[in-house]
């Protein structure tokens, strides 16, 4: 099948499907005419990296996890141990949305919201909540 097919098939887009080509997760092969030729197989590994990325994988995180599911001599902690640094990633990730969170809320309680000039927040922003912002 042809690029679009395979897209539609997938749930990615062809250009998404076309980068993975070039980047090595997947090599579909090519017919008589020189076009790529997607096997029922290569639409399964698409979707393996659609859902993968979808939950968060990196590109390099994907290509690890590609190699384990196709190894099927894997150890599972060894795919257990990407999962749990890609845990451990998403909670820095989420501590620090936290954190940006209770700054903009104490800075948006700041904000009188009228029709006068000065604005915490904007202050904030600019580093100088004392002077305002100094050009």
């Amino acid at each position: 099948m042809n690029v679009g097919q395979a897209a539609e098939q997938s749930g990615l887009p062809s250009k998404t499907i076309r980068y993975y080509e070039e980047i090595g997760l997947i090599f579909p092969a090519r017919a008589q005419n020189g076009y790529r030729d997607y096997s029922q197989d290569d639409i399964h590994r698409l979707s393996f990296l659609r859902r993968a990325r979808g939950l968060g994988f990196s590109i390099d995180d994907c290509r690890q996890l590609m190699a384990l599911y196709r190894d099927r001599n894997r150890a599972s902690q060894d795919v257990r141990a990407i999962a749990l640094s890609h845990v451990d990633e998403i909670e820095q990730k989420i501590a620090e949305l936290k954190s940006m969170q209770a700054t903009l809320r104490k800075l948006v309680s700041a904000c009188h919201g009228d029709n006068r000039p000065d604005c915490p927040i904007l202050d904030d922003i600019a580093g100088d909540a004392k002077n305002g912002f100094k050009t």
